[in-house]
């Protein structure tokens, strides 16, 4: 494939039935079963205990993913640049400001309005790490995971640095359920490189094809039952990075353009 070539130095993946990636990929490769029960979003340890408290499900979700995947790099958090992704936001949030400003308008509180931003897990993954690098907050709708990959996979080419990038949805609640339909929890990660380094597990060379395209199908049954979140387009990729086995995948990025993805252990 000619374009670009990037590497894989860390990886993450936190689901209820799939929490972390050591489970999901045994998961994924079909060697044992998601868990059962799902177990709640764990809240973000590294921040202070009040904080914790008032933490909504976006920020732990992405949290979890983000760490996770920055453990197992090697890479100084604090120099890292980030992009994280999500289709939708915080949708409990979301609807609860909505049903305040119906009913109690005076009520609203600025925290929960300052959680609802998009770009609020990528604020306290910053404030976190000390990280006073560049991020980005992403959202392109059914196509936020291709749109984000791809955010991170230039930024990594153009900075030859490495990039951190967090994918993550939860569930939508109240009026909201009419208009969205994403279901459950699921935040991925990847921390990208320009060159292969001694935490690089998989190398990803990719471009951009001008044809449409549909999205990868999820192929195992503990993926499958994920596909009702926004962020399942993702899954496809991490079955692959779980078996170690080289894949050709293309998501589309519009109706006339597709992110083309081959890769190799």
């Amino acid at each position: 494939m000619s374009g670009f070539s990037t590497r894989i130095d860390g990886i993450a993946l936190w689901a209820p039935t799939l929490p972390g990636w050591p489970t999901a990929r045994s998961a994924l490769r079909g060697e044992m079963p998601p868990g059962d029960p799902p177990l709640p979003i764990p809240p973000p340890g590294q921040l202070p205990p009040a904080e914790r408290r008032r933490a909504p499900q976006t920020v732990a979700l992405s949290l979890a993913a983000a760490h996770e995947a920055v453990m197992a790099c090697g890479h100084d958090p604090a120099q890292l640049l980030a992009v994280f992704a999500s289709a939708h936001g915080d949708l409990p949030v979301i609807d609860e400001l909505c049903r305040t400003l119906v009913h109690t308008p005076t009520l609203v509180s600025p925290t929960r309005f300052l959680h609802s931003i998009h770009n609020a897990p990528a604020g306290f993954w910053s404030m976190l790490t000390r990280n006073g690098q560049g991020n980005t907050s992403v959202s392109g709708a059914a196509h936020s995971f291709a749109h984000g990959l791809l955010e991170a996979l230039v930024q990594c080419e153009a900075e030859q640095r490495p990039v951190l990038y967090v994918a993550y949805d939860t569930a939508a609640v109240g009026a909201l359920t009419h208009t969205t339909t994403s279901q459950g929890a699921l935040a991925v990660g990847l921390v990208l490189a320009p060159r292969a380094g001694p935490a690089s597990t998989a190398r990803l060379d990719w471009q951009l094809s001008p044809v449409a395209s549909e999205p990868p199908a999820a192929r195992s049954p503990a993926a499958q039952a994920l596909g009702g979140n926004a962020m399942a387009p993702a899954l496809p990729l991490f079955e692959a990075l779980a078996t170690g086995q080289p894949a050709r995948l293309r998501w589309p990025l519009s109706a006339h353009q597709s992110l083309e993805l081959l890769i190799a252990p």
